[in-house]
C-alpha cells in the first residue's frame, strides 16, 4: 500500500470512531442466583439450569459473583468473583 493509501485508510477509521453513537450504560446483569444465600459461602444457580462446582471464587478464595458469567469446563460450570 502506498503512503496516500494508508493515510486514506487511518482517516476513515478515525472518521468512523469519532461519528459513532455513545452506548448507553449498561445494567449489570445477573447470570445466576444463589442456592442459599444465608450460607457464608453459596452455590450459584445459573439461568441455565446448572449449578456451578465451587462456593467460593478460586482466585480471591471469596464469595461467588452473581453478576459475573461462569465457565464451562467439560460442560460443568465453575463460578468466578
Amino acid at each position: 500500500m502506498n503512503r496516500r493509501g494508508v493515510i486514506v485508510a487511518v482517516a476513515a477509521v478515525a472518521a468512523l470512531a469519532c461519528s459513532g453513537k455513545k452506548e448507553a450504560p449498561r445494567e449489570h446483569v445477573a447470570f445466576g442466583e444463589f442456592i442459599q444465600p444465608e450460607d457464608s459461602f453459596p452455590k450459584l444457580r445459573y439461568f441455565d439450569g446448572q449449578v456451578s462446582l465451587n462456593d467460593r471464587c478460586a482466585v480471591r478464595k471469596i464469595r461467588l459473583n452473581s453478576k459475573m458469567p461462569p465457565v464451562y469446563v467439560n460442560g460443568r460450570a465453575i463460578g468466578f468473583c
